[in-house]
């Protein structure tokens, strides 16, 4: 089992900038991809962005050259810079682990965080 707490989210004016974190503990040695997805209001959940445990990295083209996935496996942690915000960014934000990369696909894994609120204000 493994356990994911995500943190960094809050309100930020249009062009402005954030950082979310997200810890995971328990289990980790299982853990190879780790992502972050958003969800809008009324609208599906989205991947945002992937990262592999060997670095090949996938983005949603619309967070392209704004968004950027790291992780630091001695700290367990996956992080998005996110600069450049628009309000269209707004969304409950959700850390997934658990999942692989086959070619330039991210496939979900099982385990999500509770989730950090972003609301870009225009």
């Amino acid at each position: 089992q493994v356990q994911l707490v995500e943190s960094g989210g809050g309100l930020v004016q249009a062009g402005g900038s954030l950082r979310l974190s997200c810890v995971a503990s328990g289990s980790i040695f299982s853990i190879n991809a780790m992502g972050w997805y958003r969800q809008a209001p009324g609208k599906q959940r989205e991947l945002v962005a992937g990262i592999s445990s060997s670095g090949p990295r996938k983005y949603l083209d619309a967070v392209k050259g704004r968004f950027t996935i790291s992780r630091d496996n001695a700290k367990n942690t996956v992080y998005l810079q996110m600069n450049s915000l628009k309000p269209e960014d707004t969304a409950v934000y959700y850390c997934n682990a658990g999942g692989y990369f086959r070619g330039s696909s991210y496939y979900t894994g099982g385990y999500w965080g509770q989730g950090t609120q972003v609301t870009v204000s225009s």
